[in-house]
């Protein structure tokens, strides 16, 4: 029997011989510089396996027609905050029409929802007090009037007929006190709102006119209404008869988070947005911050002054509020077509030095106007990224490498 020991011998020197070939390829295969991800066909637009902040993407150049590429630039950020309110009437410039006196309702002139102007008739009433002080006018207008007679009478005689220089001047004195009275009565009725015709009237005529007409005391519209005819009414006894406010100007009331009111200042600008007009804008601006907090809520209101020419806005109104609270912030800025959101909710773009290969960069987003993202973190001013089609180059990133 021959001896088996060279046999063995060959075996591991055949062994050994093919472990050095591999490790030798290895060797080749990592200093060769070839790119650690696999490159796809010509044209494939397949992307490598490299992790997701890395992962690039190659395009041909027919592939490029449905990606924008601009150089990254900047763009003025408005600083805002949003919240929820109310609309209501300016209480500055709603007045409660109340009658200077006591009196029943006889008749009304408008109604709910009217545009009024300043010293137009609402109401009148029949009130005992105007029906006195129109008696006393009246009163006084005859002992004028007998008084004035006999002074003219009293001068005509005086020094030829007997009348003495006592008597004319006690007739001089009774005419002056009859013209006092006269005057005062005059007063009195003009207080209830009768005019100077109105009153030279009724003294002509002699006739009590027991209407009193309480007017609007400013111009704008009626804003509520109780005024049923025979009702009773008495001065500064609520309800009003009658409110009438000035509607070319709303308050809109809004709550903010707590955390947020020192950012609040008067005069900062304010716009608007109801459901009953959608797209438009109704501005303003600021003019008061509660200094209460809601303890439940944790809330503060803030009041804004919105100009409403055309009467358009309705007390109650639910409003959403835009409120600038600070300069804009010129910041680096990507359209948001250029941005995608990936599945672990990192936000990411895509760059390029060459048109041609797409690098997929995370970036950190912050405010949002006009279409467009403010970036924080993961791009510089100036480079070249994919302002459109982002979408497109996240799903070739996703589509499986073809050999």
């Amino acid at each position: 029997m021959k001896n088996p020991l060279p046999l063995r011998r060959k075996a591991a020197a055949l062994v050994v011989a093919v472990a050095a070939i591999a490790v030798a390829t290895a060797l080749l295969k990592s200093g060769s510089g070839q790119p650690a991800h696999r490159n796809p066909p010509q044209g494939s637009g397949s992307a490598s396996n490299a992790p997701a902040a890395e992962a690039t993407v190659d395009l041909e150049p027919g592939q490029l027609n449905g990606i924008k590429i601009e150089p990254v630039g900047t763009y003025p950020f408005p600083v805002e905050k949003t919240a929820v309110g109310s609309i209501t009437f300016v209480d500055d410039l709603s007045v409660q029409v109340f009658p200077p006196n006591q009196g029943k309702i006889i008749k009304t002139f408008v109604e709910l929802g009217d545009e009024v102007q300043k010293g137009q008739p609402l109401y009148t009433i029949d009130s005992p007090d105007l029906i006195q002080a129109e008696s006393t006018l009246i009163g006084a207008a005859g002992t004028f009037e007998l008084t004035s007679k006999e002074l003219a009478r009293a001068k005509d005689l005086y020094g030829t007929n007997g009348v003495s220089e006592r008597e004319l001047e006690q007739a001089t004195s009774e005419q002056q006190a009859a013209e006092g009275a006269l005057k005062a009565a005059r007063d009195a009725v003009r207080v209830f709102g009768k005019t100077e015709t109105e009153i030279d009237q009724l003294v002509a005529t002699r006739k009590i006119d027991p209407a009193l007409v309480v007017r609007s005391p400013v111009t704008g519209e009626v804003t509520s209404y109780n005024a049923p005819p025979g009702l009773l009414v008495q001065p500064g006894t609520p309800p009003a008869p009658f409110s009438v406010a000035d509607v070319s100007l709303k308050w809109m009331l809004a709550n903010v988070a707590e955390s947020d009111s020192p950012m609040f200042r008067p005069g900062q600008p304010v716009q608007a947005r109801v459901m009953a007009f959608p797209g438009r804008v109704f501005t303003g601006s600021i003019s008061k911050i509660y200094a209460a907090v809601d303890p439940n809520t944790h809330r503060a209101t803030v009041r804004s002054e919105i100009a409403d020419p055309k009467h358009e806005l309705r007390p109650g109104m639910l409003a959403s509020f835009v409120i600038r609270v600070q300069d804009p912030v010129e910041s680096v800025a990507i359209p948001m077509t250029g941005v995608v959101r990936n599945g672990d909710g990192t936000m990411a773009a895509w760059v390029t030095a060459d048109r041609h290969r797409f690098l997929q960069r995370i970036i950190k987003v912050g405010l949002q106007t006009d279409g467009r993202y403010q970036v924080l973190e993961g791009l510089h001013q100036g480079e070249l990224a994919a302002t459109d089609g982002a979408i497109f180059l996240s799903n070739m990133l996703q589509a499986p490498p073809t050999d």
